[in-house]
């Protein structure tokens, strides 16, 4: 998968943009605050309809304007395509090769980035809520329909919530209505569960192998997926329901006291462990940020392994952040292999001579110049 072009229209602080992207390596350097983690921003939301900053799509819309215009031009391994997509404040539109989508899931996926970030840390050392955004983003590329169930999951959830705070037991006949709520709830959350199952086993046995490369065999990443009720080793969907209904009859007088739902993977967790330590509680921060890594390292390959075709990897201001050996295998890891989209303050931060076919753009007020 390879970016060759973007444009932008009104995007944050640029006007009007174009740029030619088809170098192995894209360089964007600057002072801070210059819209270099824009452009990265872009290219983030033209594969996921959403920014990984920013919850409110207002805020991508460039000062005074109505809307914000992205063009992307990408080369894929079945042919060249296309991508545009409109953000208003009316809300999104989206097209491939000029055809309008008409869901967003169906445009999600055409392009695959993964995103390092210094606030990336956070998945590692953060709260669960960080971890959960980060399942359902990486998700959501590799299996547009993930993104669907957990939508109407939200949606469920937030009706549940608003019905548990204005009932109680013994008020009419709560029961009712709320088996609905519990019946649809289970049956939309034990498919994000499965889906979240599945995915985490399969990021464990990337960032295991790559975890012991990089720490030269000294440690055993360990990533394990903490629902919020035990799913056992069932693996039908019909037993997890049942198990889920369980779980939620359990928990019903607490619930009505509280108003909020207690069970359901809006509570799931996702845990690290290395040498068998929980590396959140226990690990130094240089443990933390080499999870990170791999974790972000085994993205890559399972979204190759996924989709047949390797994603855009975004790099902002992370190559600082890390030492000269982590650099190094970052480094060995895209060289060749992953079109690769850098900022940096500085050009010293980076080991230029360790990288093929690298284009420098310099990123000054909103404005782009050079490739040298």
């Amino acid at each position: 998968m390879f970016l060759t072009k973007l444009a932008l229209s009104h995007y944050r602080n640029y006007e009007q943009i174009e740029l030619t992207t088809d170098s192995n390596v894209n360089i964007f350097v600057g002072p801070n605050a210059q819209g270099k983690t824009n452009l990265l921003e872009s290219i983030y939301v033209m594969a996921m309809t959403r920014s990984h900053r920013t919850h409110q799509d207002k805020e991508l819309i460039g000062w005074n304007g109505e809307q914000t215009q992205l063009h992307a031009e990408i080369n894929k391994r079945y042919g060249n395509c296309k991508l545009d997509l409109a953000i208003s404040t009316k809300g999104k539109k989206a097209k491939i090769n000029g055809l309008e989508q008409k869901k967003l899931s169906n445009f999600i996926g055409a392009l695959n980035v993964v995103m390092f970030a210094p606030e990336d840390l956070e998945i590692v050392k953060g709260t669960p809520g960080v971890r959960r955004r980060f399942l359902d983003m990486e998700i959501g590329q590799v299996q547009p329909s993930y993104l669907y169930d957990l939508s109407q999951y939200q949606k469920i959830l937030l009706q549940r919530n608003n019905y548990l705070k204005q009932s109680f037991p013994g008020k009419g006949s709560p029961d009712a209505m709320l088996d609905i709520w519990n019946e649809q709830l289970a049956q939309y959350g034990v498919k994000i569960m499965k889906k979240r199952q599945s995915f985490i086993k399969k990021l464990q046995q990337w960032a295991e192998s790559i975890h012991r490369g990089i720490t030269n065999d000294s440690e055993e990443l360990r990533i394990r997926y903490a629902p919020s009720f035990d799913m056992g080793q069932f693996e039908d969907e019909s037993v997890l329901l049942e198990q889920f209904m369980i779980k939620l009859t359990q928990v019903k007088e607490q619930e009505f006291r509280r108003g909020v739902t207690l069970v359901g993977p809006h509570r799931d967790d996702l845990l690290f462990y290395i040498n068998e330590k929980e590396v959140q509680t226990f690990g130094s921060q240089g443990q933390q940020r080499t999870t990170a890594l791999s974790l972000k390292l085994a993205e890559i390959e399972l979204i190759h392994e996924e989709v047949g075709e390797y994603p855009l990897l975004l790099l902002d201001d992370v190559l600082s952040e890390l030492d000269e050996y982590r650099q190094t295998q970052l480094i060995r890891t895209f060289q060749q292999k992953v079109q690769t989209f850098i900022t940096t303050t500085g050009l010293e931060s980076v080991h230029l001579d360790q990288l093929d076919h690298a284009s420098v753009f310099h990123v000054l007020k909103g404005n782009v110049s050079g490739r040298s």
